[in-house]
């Protein structure tokens, strides 16, 4: 009888321990472009890290270049201010691999020279076991978002920028936008429909807000379009798009008010948004991917086109010295 408990236990110990690995699961940091200096600044992992859910016992992998970079495990307040001085652990060799083995934060950042202050770092927030009943959220007050945090209002490297600091946000009613515009008087910030946020319409308004910092009080649930107006900068990438869910959570008395705005071309139908669906977008699991090759692109593509416009001047240049030349012969002999 004795014998046949001892077995038994041990068959449930096993089947426990089966579940547990098996439950575990391995990210390798930023999939196929790996552990880099993003293009898109430190959003480029924000996104990453927002498609992914992270328990105890995961692990994280980071694949590197040797000699050109590494992985550090830091403090916050390290991560926040790119400080690699004393670091929890260094590594340097690749694959780097870090086991989550408690709940919490765990920050990540690449030591060499500026590369967190580039956009090399990670943070990570570790749950409990995979498949573990998550407690119900606690209703949240309004919060306050900086649009580009750090980065501000400004024509971006292309769309994508916004588009990844709004990703694995959530925006309910009763939050606030603060536009800090970077570049004073030469832009704003409006508010418009979604076929003018589409096309770039900037003739067709709802709402136009010039005095930086521009506060905006999301109080109506559905899509919201921001653009802005100055030459080409909406098609340069300068334009996001939210969606904004309910919720019962009430503003405090002390919320700011969105700023006054300044008439602008055709005014939308009120000055009420009329919301969109409310059903929260999805970007799919290639999205980081995409983020990556696009600024790359379009950093490969202007590298290329300063590379054709410099030799064109040499040909300009040199095609002009013989004109001269030329024209002195032709005088000469006069």
């Amino acid at each position: 009888m004795g014998k046949e408990l001892s077995i038994a236990l041990l068959a449930i110990a096993v089947v426990g321990l089966l579940h547990s690995t098996g439950a575990m699961e391995t990210h390798v940091v930023g999939d196929k472009i790996g552990w880099v200096v993003p293009p898109g600044g430190q959003y480029a992992y924000e996104s990453w890290a927002a498609m992914h859910h992270f328990a105890v016992g995961d692990l994280l992998v980071f694949n590197f270049t040797n000699g050109d970079q590494d992985v550090a495990r830091v403090t916050k307040e390290a991560f926040d201010n790119c400080n690699s001085t004393d670091p929890i652990t260094l590594k340097t060799t690749s694959p780097a691999n870090f086991t989550l083995n408690t709940t919490g934060e765990y920050y990540f950042i690449g030591t060499k020279d500026k590369h967190c202050e580039l956009g090399q770092k990670l943070a990570t927030n570790v749950t409990a076991e995979h498949g573990s009943p998550a407690p119900s959220p606690a209703p949240r007050g309004p919060v306050t978002y900086v649009v580009g945090d750090k980065l501000g209002w400004l024509v971006p490297g292309g769309e994508q920028a916004y588009a990844a600091w709004a990703y694995g946000k959530t925006f309910i009613v009763g939050d606030t936008l603060v536009f800090n515009i970077v570049n004073g008087t030469q832009d704003d910030v409006a508010l418009v429909t979604k076929p003018a946020y589409e096309n770039c319409t900037t003739n067709s308004t709802i709402a136009v807000y010039k005095n930086s910092p521009v506060s905006i009080l999301l109080n109506t649930s559905g899509e919201h379009f921001f653009i802005s107006t100055y030459d080409r900068h909406c098609l340069l990438g300068q334009k996001l798009a939210i969606n904004v869910t309910s919720s019962t959570a009430q503003p405090p008395s002390g919320s700011m008010a969105p700023s006054s705005p300044t008439p602008h071309g055709t005014s939308g139908p009120g000055a009420a948004h009329a919301p969109f669906s409310s059903a929260p977008s999805r970007i799919g699991s290639g999205y980081f991917t995409f983020l990556l090759i696009a600024h790359k692109a379009f950093l490969y593509i202007k590298e290329g086109m300063t590379v054709t416009i410099s030799k064109n001047q040499k040909v300009l240049q040199v095609f002009g010295q013989r004109n001269k030349k030329g024209s002195r012969k032709k005088t000469g002999a006069t």
